[in-house]
């Protein structure tokens, strides 16, 4: 995991979190740390890490991810085992 990746993982732990987590830099972070991203109907995306999925909506017309989604984030990278310092 290269530096850039490593500051999106500290952001989306970050209390309370951060609404200017850009989607790419999600998108570097899951396939750094061995996931999948998978492009379903609309801005509907399904990210699959260590056995556990998540349904999400990928931002649009913005680039920013929304706080509810950075939640979202937060906790299914939780169940697959991952912190802040993990």
């Amino acid at each position: 995991m290269n530096h850039k990746q490593q500051k999106t993982k500290a952001a989306i732990f970050s209390k309370p979190p951060l609404n200017s987590i850009e989607w790419a830099d999600v998108e570097s972070l899951v396939y750094a740390l061995g996931g999948e991203i998978k492009q379903n109907k609309g801005s509907r995306v399904r990210i699959d890490l260590k056995g556990h999925s998540l349904n999400i909506h990928s931002p649009h017309p913005q680039k920013e991810v929304k706080q509810y989604a950075v939640k979202l984030l937060r906790e299914f990278l939780e169940k697959a085992g991952f912190s802040r310092d993990v």
